[in-house]
Order: structure tokens, then C-alpha cells, then sequence
């Protein structure tokens, strides 16, 4: 995937809407797409803590070298073995996801590597969005673009429930999922007159969720 193009701040989002997610107890973090380290930078500052990432493009990877305690630079899948077990109190994964070919298999790993009360945090997008639905369902159009919901870099596509559904089937237990970064759009209200006011996770852009290791973890199908 060619992230070459990318706007100049797509690899320094300070993302305040995730870092009030962040557990006051959290001693040591792992940032997976860290870019410059700009998120990340904000949880040390914040709680003192050990911070990690993981980014895939070289320049901002070596940016964030100046700031983070650890950064592997490359493709986040090729890292997993290299992540200590049951080391991080919290690992991020802000808009990640969805830009991977395999994102189950590599969510799961992850969860060996939390501490016992660890969490991983992620922002994804949401196709529902009120925009991407009027393109697919209205203009009958789903062509990739340059960023937002139909970004050519995304290999996968989720919604509020497929979201929950992943986490579930991995054995994770989900904390808290809500929408963010909703839209001040009156759109979706003009959407939803035919659902029955039934869709309304239209006005949110991401889903935030906040998920643990489940005591019983739910088996996959």
C-alpha cells in the first residue's frame, strides 16, 4: 500500500477523543501506527509511562524514535514475536485495523501480550457513516478515494456490530463501544425516517472500543 501521498498531518493526529480513554493506571503502552509519535508522546507526558510503537513508513517511524522508548519500524505483523508477553497495560491501535489484510488473526496475538488486567483501545472506521451510506445506498457508488471512510489503504470494512463481533470471537470482553467523531450533519436524521430511527450509528464516523481478555472466551464459529 502506497501511504507516500498521504496528507502532512496524517502521521501526527493528537486524537484527545482516544486519550480519554487512556487508564490512569497504565504504566507501559504500545502504539500500533504511531506515525511520529504524537499520540503516543501524550500518554508519557500524561501518566510518566513506558510508551512503545510500532509504524509502518519509515520517515515517521524514525521520528518518533526521538520520543517513544521503543519503536519497530515496518509492517506491524512482522513485530508480534518481538512484543514481550504480558507486558502492556494498554496497547492502541487508532484507525489500524482496517489497513491490514489479516486484522483477526493479528488482533489476536495481541492479546497475549496485555498484563492481566490490560486493554486494547481502537478507533475504526465505521461504513454505516452517514456519507459512505448515501455514496453506496444513494449514488450506488463505492470507489476508493484518497482518505476518509473509502480510503484506498483499507483493506477491510466494519460496523458497530461486526466490530463487537470480532472482539467477541477472539476471546476478548468488551469494555466500552461508542461512536466518535460524530457528525453535525442533519443528514442522518433525514436517513433514518425510513429505518425507523433504527440507525443511528449513521452520525458517528469511528467506533471507539475499549476490550480486556474474557475470563470465558466466547469460541469462534
Amino acid at each position: 500500500m502506497d501511504y507516500t501521498n498521504k496528507a502532512d498531518d496524517y502521521f501526527n493526529h493528537e486524537r484527545p477523543e482516544m486519550l480519554a480513554f487512556l487508564p490512569e493506571t497504565c504504566k507501559r503502552a504500545l502504539d500500533v501506527g504511531c506515525g511520529e509519535g504524537t499520540f503516543a508522546l501524550q500518554i508519557k507526558n500524561k501518566l510518566g509511562a513506558e510508551v512503545w510503537g510500532i509504524e509502518l513508513m519509515p520517515e515517521p517511524g524514525e521520528e518518533a524514535k526521538k520520543c517513544l522508548d521503543k519503536v519497530f519500524i515496518g509492517p506491524c505483523e512482522n513485530f508480534v514475536n518481538d512484543l514481550p508477553d504480558t507486558y502492556f497495560d494498554v496497547i492502541y491501535c487508532n484507525d489500524v485495523l482496517e489497513h491490514l489484510v489479516d486484522p483477526y488473526t493479528f488482533l489476536g496475538h495481541l492479546k497475549s501480550k496485555l498484563t492481566e488486567n490490560g486493554v486494547i483501545i481502537s478507533s475504526i472506521p465505521n461504513i454505516r457513516y452517514h456519507d459512505a451510506f448515501k455514496k453506496i445506498i444513494l449514488q450506488k457508488k463505492f470507489e476508493y478515494e484518497g482518505h476518509g471512510i473509502f480510503d484506498k489503504t483499507h483493506m477491510r470494512f466494519f460496523t458497530k456490530s461486526s466490530i463487537a463481533n470480532m472482539y467477541g470471537n477472539l476471546g476478548f470482553k468488551i469494555i466500552s463501544h461508542k461512536g466518535i467523531n460524530r457528525t453535525r450533519s442533519l443528514k442522518p436524521y433525514l436517513y433514518n425516517i425510513p429505518f425507523f430511527f433504527t440507525a443511528m450509528d449513521m452520525f458517528y464516523l469511528q467506533f471507539a472500543t475499549v476490550a480486556k481478555r474474557a475470563s470465558n472466551p466466547k469460541k469462534a464459529d
